[in-house]
């Protein structure tokens, strides 16, 4: 199942190359390849983040349950998304931009370490189903970086998409990685394969909470921007941007 869903998003990368590109973004050949991921990431988003939102909410008893409740949806989500993180990781290797997307790289690999564990031993799927409703918030904050990329003329669809992007990312990125890792903290035994994922769990809690002040300062507080080293072949930067 894993290995038919990196299959998908290969397919997903090769259309991809078809679609017609801005002129910002055929202008600048750097940019050819960022256009092409966050297209397959953003079709990533849509499937899984609604995927995730339909199950819970055609299950809600699985939320009383975050260690061992089990459904077939949240199991193939599941292998469907660590196909894509599988994907996304060797695309960003095997096209020479692991420099300025080692930090997606370090996020894949948890993702990765975590869903195969959650794959073999079946227990906190849930908690996987919960943590993906970030899908959610990742489809507007692609959307962000494709309308930077695009270098649109409509400031009122940024603008838009700015504080839409901000909403989502309270309520599906900031609330339910809050609740997990408080429930994580408070309920799972701190051994094996409870100790593996909470320790991911807090390091990801410290990228989330570095991406939202990036967020903020970047769209809400731009004033309070600082240059840093570590930029594409374009010279831009990828993940701060």
């Amino acid at each position: 199942l894993v290995g038919g869903s990196v299959a998908i998003f290969g397919g997903l990368r090769r259309a991809a190359l078809a679609l017609p590109r801005p002129a910002a973004v055929r202008s600048r050949p750097g940019r050819a390849w960022r256009w092409r991921n966050l297209l397959v990431s953003f079709a990533h988003s849509v499937l899984a983040g609604l995927w995730a939102l339909f199950s819970l909410w055609h299950s809600p008893e699985l939320l009383s349950d975050i260690q061992d409740g089990y459904s077939v949806s949240g199991h193939l989500l599941v292998c469907f998304s660590s196909g894509y993180f599988i994907h996304d990781s060797l695309d960003i290797i095997f096209n020479h931009q692991s420099r300025s997307s080692w930090e997606y790289l370090v996020h894949h690999a948890m993702a990765i370490s975590a869903f195969v564990s959650l794959i073999i031993t079946g227990r906190f799927l849930v908690a996987a189903m919960l943590l993906l409703l970030v899908e959610v918030s990742n489809i507007f904050l692609t959307v962000r970086m494709l309308l930077k990329m695009s270098n649109v003329p409509s400031l009122a669809l940024y603008e838009a998409n700015k504080y839409v992007n901000l909403v989502m990312y309270f309520a599906f990125r900031l609330a339910p990685q809050a609740y997990l890792t408080w429930y994580f903290l408070r309920y799972v035994e701190v051994q094996g394969q409870g100790a593996f994922l909470t320790a991911n769990l807090l390091l990801l809690d410290a990228m989330i909470l570095m991406y939202f002040s990036r967020l903020l300062r970047s769209d809400f507080f731009p004033s309070l921007r600082k240059g840093s080293a570590g930029r594409d072949v374009d010279g831009e930067k990828f993940l701060i941007d």
